[in-house]
This record gives C-alpha cells, sequence and structure tokens, in this order.
C-alpha cells in the first residue's frame, strides 16, 4: 500500500513538472511561468531599477543658472558601447555578458534579472510567446541598458518588444523609450517622427493614451526638437506636457524649462506665468519651487512688480526650512537691490550670501563677480582684483566664456595693483625717511609694542584652547557614553581629572588659580604667554637698519614710485577711462619734480583728458608748457593744427630706423638712455604698430639696470597692454618664468 501511495505521489510530481515545462502550451504552464516572472524575478529587477533611477536623481545637482535638461541624467558623451553582433534572438539581451559575472549595480541586478526571465521563463512555441510577462521582462532590459548608457544593446530590447509583441499593454511606452534611446545617439530626426505616428496618428490599438503615457511623450518629443534646436516646436510639446501633470516631478521640470526658455527669449510676462504655475502646484518637489521664486525675481518686469517679489523673498529668508537655499535668495535679493540702484544694501545681502553655508561652488563665483564688478565701477580696483581673484581660485571649469573675460579683466588690473602696491610702498619707505631719528625711533617702538599686544593675546589664546577646548571639550565628546551628564560619567570624569593634571598641575582651590605665573611645567615654552624679549621681532635696532640712508637708494626710489604712477595715469586714462583717477596720478606726478623725459608725455595726457572734459581752463595751463619748452615736437604740431587728420607722425621705415637706434643703444648697454629715448619717442608714433616692440624693449632695459620687481612691472604692462601680440605674449612667458 506505502508503496502504490509512493509511486502515485512521483507520478503526481512528475506530471506538475511536466505540465510547467516551458516547452508545453498548457493553462497551467503559462500561469506558472507567468506568476514566477511577475512576482519572483522581474520583481526583484524591477526593484533594483527603480532604487538605480532614485540613486541617479538623488545624486543629480542640478545647474540652476543654465538651462536644465529635460530629463536629469548626465551621461559620458564618449561611452557608447559597441554591440556584440553575434547576441542572438534579435533581443541582445546577453550582449558581452558572462555568465559567471555577478552584477553589483542596481541596473546590472536589473539587466541580470531580466535575462533571467527570458532565459528560464520564456515560453516561445511556434513562434509565438506564451509567457505574457516577457514583453515587461524586455521592456525592463532596454530600460536598465539606457541607464548604464548602452544605448546600441538597449535599441535592440526596445525593438525586439515593438516587432515581436505588438499587441503589448506597454508598446506605447516601449516607443517612448525607444524615442529617447535614439534622441541620444544623435538620432533624434527618428524620435521626431515615431512621437509624430504615436501622439498624433494614435498608432496604437487602445482608443487613447493614458494621459501618464501622453505627457511621457510629448515630453520626449520637447526633448528631441531641443536636441534638434528647433525652441519653438520643443515649446510647443512643453506647452501640452504641462498641461497634463500627472508626473509630479516631470511635470514641474517641464514647467521650469519652459519658463527658462521664454526667459532667454525676453518674454518676461510668459517665463512669470510659468514660474508662477510651478509655485501654485501643490505637489510640485520643493526645490523647483524655491528657483521658481528666484526666476521670478530676475525676471521682474516693473518697480511694482520687483516690490512684491522682494517682500516675498524677504519672507522666504526667515523661513527655517529654506536654510539650504540662503545663499541664492540672499544674491537674488542682493541682485534686485543693484538693480534699483541701492548698492549698500546689494553689498551687504551679496555678502550675506557668502556666508551662507552652502556648497554651490557657481553661486559663490556669481556673488564673488557682482562684487567685483560694482568694486570696478566704483574705482576700487584693489578690491575688485580681489573678488576676480577668489573666483579664479575655487572655479572648477574655467575654460568657458565667462570664466574667460573674468581671467582677462584679472589680468589687465594685475599691472594695475602692481603699480599702485609700488607706489604705496615707495611712498611708505619715502615718509619713514624723511622722518627726525626720533620719530623714526617712536614709529617702530609703536609697531613692536603692538606686535608683542598681539602676540601675547596670540599665545593666550592658544592656551585657553588647549586647556578648555582642545582636551576638556573635543576629547570627551568622543566617549561611548554620550548620554550621561558629564559629572555622572566615571569614564569623562577621570579623563577630565587627568588632563586637568596634565596641563595645570595639583591645583588648591583658591582664587585666581589659572594666573600664567601658577602654571606647571607641563606647559610648553611655546604655549606660554610670555613672549621672548630678546626676539629680533622685537629688536628696534633691527628695524632701524633697514630705513634706506644712501642717496642713490632714495633716488632709486623716487625714481620707481614716479615711474608707478605715470604708468598708472596713462592706464587709467587709456584701459579705464578713468578720468578721476588719471588726473589724480598724473598731477601728483607732475608734482614730484620727475624725470625730464616723463614731462612732456605727463602734459599731454592731461591736455587730452582736460580738452574731452571742457575744462578750457587747465587744458590751456598744459598746452602753453608744450608749445613753450616743446615747440619743435609732433605734440606742439598737433596742437598748433587740431583740425588736420591725424595719421602716423613718422613714416614705416624712419619708426624701424629709430628702432634699429635704440637697439643697438641697448646692445651697447646703454640701458638707462635707451629707456630715455624710448619713453621720448612713444608719443610721436601713437598709430604705429611697431610700438610693443618699443615697449618690450623698453622693458628688456630696465631689466638691465634695475631690479627683478621693476622689470616685472614693466613686462606686466606689455603684456597686458598688447596681449594678442607677439611681444605682449613673449612678455607674459617671461613673467611666469619669473614668478616661478
Amino acid at each position: 500500500m506505502k508503496y502504490t501511495k509512493k509511486i502515485v505521489l512521483l507520478l503526481s510530481v512528475f506530471t506538475v513538472l511536466y505540465s510547467c515545462s516551458t516547452r508545453k502550451d498548457t493553462l497551467i504552464s503559462r500561469n506558472w511561468h507567468a506568476l514566477n516572472t511577475k512576482f519572483n524575478v522581474l520583481f526583484n529587477g524591477q526593484e533594483a531599477f527603480k532604487k538605480g533611477v532614485k540613486e541617479i536623481n538623488d545624486g543629480y545637482k542640478d545647474d540652476w543658472f543654465q538651462q536644465l535638461p529635460l530629463e536629469p541624467i548626465k551621461f559620458e558623451e564618449d561611452k557608447i558601447i559597441i554591440p556584440n553582433l553575434n547576441s542572438g534572438m534579435g533581443s541582445g539581451f546577453n550582449d558581452n555578458k558572462k555568465e559567471e559575472s555577478k552584477a553589483t549595480t542596481p541596473f546590472g541586478i536589473a539587466e541580470e534579472k531580466a535575462v533571467k526571465a527570458i532565459q528560464k521563463h520564456g515560453m516561445n512555441i511556434n513562434d509565438l510567446e506564451r509567457n505574457r510577462q516577457i514583453d515587461d521582462a524586455y521592456f525592463l532590459l532596454g530600460k536598465a541598458r539606457y541607464y548604464e548608457q548602452r544605448f546600441i544593446p538597449a535599441l535592440e530590447a526596445f525593438n525586439y518588444v515593438i516587432a515581436t509583441y505588438p499587441d503589448a499593454n506597454l508598446i506605447a511606452e516601449t516607443k517612448i523609450w525607444r524615442a529617447k534611446t535614439n534622441i541620444r545617439i544623435d538620432n533624434e530626426e527618428f524620435a521626431i517622427e515615431s512621437m509624430n505616428l504615436l501622439l498624433k496618428i494614435k498608432d496604437t490599438l487602445e482608443a487613447d493614451l493614458p494621459e501618464e503615457t501622453k505627457e511621457h511623450g510629448y515630453t520626449t518629443l520637447a526633448m528631441a526638437y531641443i536636441k534638434a534646436d528647433s525652441i519653438q516646436n520643443a515649446k510647443k510639446y512643453l506647452i501640452k506636457a504641462t498641461d497634463i501633470l500627472k508626473d509630479r516631478n516631470q511635470g514641474a521640470r517641464n514647467l521650469f524649462v519652459l519658463g527658462q526658455i521664454y526667459s532667454s527669449e525676453n518674454k518676461k510676462d510668459s517665463a512669470l506665468l510659468a514660474f508662477n504655475k510651478i509655485i501654485n502646484f501643490k505637489k510640485a518637489p520643493y526645490k523647483y519651487k524655491m528657483h521658481a521664486h528666484i526666476e521670478l525675481a530676475k525676471n521682474a518686469t516693473n518697480d511694482s512688480t520687483s516690490a512684491a517679489i522682494l517682500e516675498k523673498m524677504y519672507a522666504l529668508i526667515k523661513e527655517r526650512e529654506n536654510r539650504p537655499y540662503l545663499d541664492e535668495l540672499n544674491y537674488q535679493i542682493g541682485y534686485l537691490h543693484e538693480q534699483n540702484d541701492s548698492i549698500e544694501l546689494a553689498v551687504d545681502f551679496y555678502n550675506k550670501s557668502l556666508r551662507a553655508e552652502s556648497d554651490n561652488i557657481k553661486q559663490k563665483t556669481f556673488t564673488y563677480e557682482r562684487l567685483g564688478n560694482i568694486n570696478f565701477q566704483n574705482s576700487e580696483y584693489l578690491a575688485a582684483s580681489a573678488y576676480y581673484d577668489s573666483i579664479l581660485n575655487i572655479a572648477v571649469d574655467t575654460l568657458n566664456l565667462r570664466f574667460r573675460r573674468i581671467k582677462r579683466k584679472h589680468r589687465n588690473l594685475a599691472s594695475l595693483i602692481d603699480f599702485e602696491k609700488t607706489v604705496s610702498k615707495n611712498d611708505s619707505i619715502l615718509r619713514i625717511v624723511s622722518l627726525p631719528k626720533s620719530e623714526q625711533e617712536a614709529f617702530f617702538q609703536k609697531y613692536i609694542d603692538d606686535l608683542k599686544k598681539k602676540d601675547e593675546e596670540a599665545a593666550q589664546l592658544k592656551l585657553n584652547q588647549q586647556a578648555f577646548g582642545d582636551t576638556f571639550g573635543g576629547n570627551i565628546l568622543k566617549s561611548n557614553k554620550k548620554g550621561k551628564w558629564y559629572f555622572y560619567n566615571t569614564e569623562s570624569l577621570n579623563y577630565g581629572k587627568a588632563e586637568f593634571q596634565k596641563i595645570w598641575g595639583n591645583r588648591a582651590l583658591e582664587d585666581d588659580w589659572r594666573w600664567s605665573s601658577q602654571i606647571n611645567s607641563n606647559i610648553t615654552d611655546n604655549d606660554s604667554i610670555t613672549v621672548n624679549k630678546k626676539s629680533s621681532r622685537y629688536d628696534l635696532a633691527s628695524y632701524l637698519k633697514t630705513i634706506p640712508t644712501e642717496k642713490e637708494k632714495i633716488d632709486s626710489l623716487h625714481l620707481e614710485r614716479n615711474e608707478a604712477l605715470y604708468q598708472l595715469g596713462v592706464i587709467y586714462k587709456e584701459q579705464f577711462k578713468d578720468t578721476k583717477l588719471a588726473i589724480n596720478r598724473l598731477e601728483r606726478v607732475a608734482s614730484l619734480n620727475p624725470n625730464k623725459e616723463l614731462i612732456l608725455p605727463i602734459n599731454w595726457h592731461l591736455y587730452q583728458i582736460y580738452t574731452n572734459l571742457n575744462n578750457d581752463i587747465k587744458a590751456a595751463k598744459h598746452k602753453n608748457i608744450i608749445l613753450t619748452d616743446y615747440s619743435t615736437t609732433k605734440f606742439a604740431q598737433v596742437i598748433k593744427n587740431p583740425n588736420k587728420p591725424i595719421k602716423e607722425e613718422i613714416a614705416v621705415n624712419k619708426i624701424e630706423e629709430l628702432y634699429k637706434e635704440m637697439y643697438y643703444l641697448y646692445k651697447e648697454d646703454k640701458f638707462d638712455e635707451t629707456v630715455t629715448k624710448i619713453n621720448e619717442i612713444l608719443p610721436t608714433i601713437q598709430n604705429s604698430k611697431l610700438i610693443p616692440k618699443f615697449e618690450l624693449l623698453k622693458a628688456y632695459a630696465i631689466g638691465k639696470y634695475k631690479d627683478k620687481e621693476a622689470y616685472k612691472i614693466a613686462l606686466d604692462f606689455v603684456a597686458v597692454s598688447y596681449g594678442n601680440t607677439e611681444e605682449g605674449k613673449k612678455a607674459k612667458e617671461i613673467v611666469n618664468q619669473l614668478s616661478k
């Protein structure tokens, strides 16, 4: 009897297994494989796929200063994998895969599960698939490959579904994904054609497409048209997609991109409508709402709109949940104030933007740039240069047009800053030189006293940090028993006692126990607040020795300062068109008894400036100097014949001869004479293409008889003023070598 039961049981098991074979077209077999595919293999694959998409969305950082991509994913341009032509079945499901290798990424796992479903549960009987879940497996396979940037194998999977399962319920979604994949391989024309067939002619067995599918399709069409640079068509389908708004993430993104397109076209009203729609879209993710508020500020059309938006921005700043956006909000408030000519308020909010905790480097570069431009416009060139320098120090992508412009501006300021520093340094030295001995001693003694005070404060701060910062509070926090109060935590209490004795020793319970005189020998000399009174830092005699006393050295300081002042005057006049500072520097150098070769060009530049300002009295003063003392020069001839067209005063061949003369002077080691002669020649050849050659030769001569700093300043002037010439490039190359 028992033997019979065993036989019946074995036969039953065999019958069930046989009926569940992938080669048997039975009801049990179809349902068994469909259920296993859906709720076992595909379920795990789809969960892995969702995880991968979530990781992409969480890790993707939008550049809100650029038009957002419609799909928040960044693909590497050169990472398109060529498929294995022997993949079999036309589906490419075993593309370059080895059975023994195990996937580790979410999309790799999703692909692995899809392949497993196809291989183990596929029921292709008489060229007809009997497992209704296999089309879902191929669909998942294509999507996983899409996100892995394996577009050609992804296309194979999508095409296989479309060709093999034309009646599948996901056929429309598969065609949309196929179109997206074609866009990625620069085949946007096919994507547009296939999407038009799907959405316009309704190339599907269903009467109508679901709203979610339509939204996805319109978004894909907009992607294709953006790729094809057909912005008007892209707008058309973005509008259709944003009329549906079933997908909260994609819908908000579509609205934002639509608003950005309107803004780029200067259609402010349409842009405002799009961004307001995001704000009123309850399901929109918060980041889109916040940046929609910021975009409203960028697109304010009039004062009343600006005032209302400004009030809203103030309210947003006060909300705790908006702390991650404080840098952007403060920047935008600053920008609105700047547009309203409230410069002080603008600067205040720009600085608040910089102080806000944020890892948004690009936002910081824009804030630094605004502050740099404000200082530049206010003739605060040193501060402007510092802000531009900050941009170049933190910027990641410095190759685009914006950063090249900033680099050029910063480079132009570099020589100006060097000249200003030279003037400031030499003025300080010469002022000290002019003081009586007693005042010199008083000056440096005050400096030493201030230095001692700062050193003592720094030493005391370090001591306090060692006693109560690094040990008392810092290491205790690392205790595993963080939940207990300090004095109830035996471990922390014992540690604290040991550290106290290590630093302070055994102290009696008395007042003023922390005075430095009570500190035990465990405190190192470096930590003591008592400074070394014999340090050279505090030696008055060592400072007095640095004051130059030789006449040659003092005269050199005067000459260097005057040359820098003259160069500053020319730079402010010619490059920055800042007549106020140009007059200031040129008038000052004129009052300092400059070298003879500077007098004529100084008066000429001042004559030109005052003439342009219609200040006839001061223009006449400098004109008379030129006509009286330099009547035979070309400058005097130009003044006497103002209506005569200014042509190149000297013929080209004559200029070449002059250059040869200067070059021979230079080769004869007459460097001082070379510089003097070139300074006399330069004003007379203002329109000549050979000016850069003269300037570079002058810089070489300066480098031969002056110090390295003067040589660099002269080369900087050539590099900045004639940067596009061979001479300018050569000067820049030498400056770079000198700076190493």
